[in-house]
């Protein structure tokens, strides 16, 4: 069964060759038909599993897409190279490609198949390589953004946040969330807003950066139901057990279900969230009804108020 193929795709490319041959009577080359051509014998190495053919027949196909100024086919074609790429496990290979794939498709005007293939890309990368996950999620949204389709370009934006909280860059994180938020007040889905302003306040503690996180909270009272809201008795209650270190309030809040079922890469943050000073108070609560004296608790909150001495 290959062998046949892979005769079939030799006979292909022979044709394609003979359409390029010019004559007396043939002053141009036929690329329309040489790429097509090419298009077959491709598809006959790639059923044959011969993914280092298929992919140069494929480069050739969209080489005379291009003679013959049909970019959207050579972009198509040189997609599809790219993916030859990834069957052979040459990840960084087949993005190049896919991206080449994205400027033709850009220069021809068609930005959304750009955007769309930007998107396949960071999902083949996604598993081997965060950051250039991130770069091109971050490409996609732009696109889709410039297009002002802005309910795609968000949806890319959130899943480039998700990554940079991951790869831990939490500053780059803030920054991305707060666009993502401005974009969801702009296509006035503030139930999201909400959930991107817990999202805020998780990084930005975890970035030691409490006022940032309060200030987030506070610019949220202007959103359409959120004072008031779960979200919010949820972020207001959080901060102050943040701010007053009872490491017992943030434990509750980072272990309700609010938090707990966020998107997993959030739902982290909450679980390891802890309170400035290590949160012995919360350990220390916990192990003094085991002094058996009925004043060892507050004993022990007292002593934990002033650990460590005054100096």
């Amino acid at each position: 069964m290959a062998a046949q193929k892979i005769n079939e795709a030799h006979e292909h490319i022979a044709k394609a060759e003979k359409c390029l041959k010019t004559s007396l009577t043939k002053w141009k080359p036929d690329y329309d038909s040489a790429a097509s051509e090419y298009a077959k014998a491709a598809v006959c190495f790639k059923n044959a599993k011969q993914y280092e053919q298929a992919k140069d027949a494929y480069l050739k196909e969209a080489e005379y897409h291009t003679e013959n100024k049909t970019l959207f086919h050579a972009a198509k074609a040189i997609e599809q190279a790219g993916m030859m790429m990834k069957e052979q496990k040459k990840m960084p290979e087949a993005i190049q490609y896919i991206e080449k794939a994205c400027m033709m498709y850009m220069e021809n005007g068609t930005p959304d198949t750009a955007a769309m293939a930007l998107d396949r890309a960071g999902k083949l990368i996604e598993p081997i390589n965060l950051e250039k996950a991130v770069d091109l999620y971050q490409k996609a949204a732009g696109v889709f953004e410039n297009e002002d389709r802005l309910r795609q370009a968000v949806e890319l934006l959130g899943k480039a946040s998700r990554l940079l909280v991951r790869l831990k860059r939490l500053d780059e994180a803030a920054v991305a969330l707060q666009k993502e938020k401005n974009m969801y007040k702009e296509i006035e889905n503030f139930p999201m807003c909400f959930k991107k302003t817990t999202a805020q306040v998780l990084i930005h503690l975890h970035r030691g950066d409490y006022v940032a996180a309060d200030k987030c909270v506070r610019e949220s009272y202007s959103l359409p139901g959120y004072s008031g809201s779960e979200d919010c008795v949820a972020m207001e209650t959080l901060l102050q057990g943040y701010d007053e270190q009872d490491e017992d309030q943030v434990y509750r809040v980072c272990n309700s279900p609010l938090l707990k079922y966020m998107d997993n890469d959030y739902a982290k943050l909450a679980i390891s969230l802890r309170v400035p000073g290590g949160g012995s108070k919360k350990k220390k609560a916990a192990a003094a009804p085991q002094g058996g004296a009925s004043g060892a608790p507050a004993a022990a909150e007292e002593e934990d108020d002033y650990e460590g001495g005054l100096c």
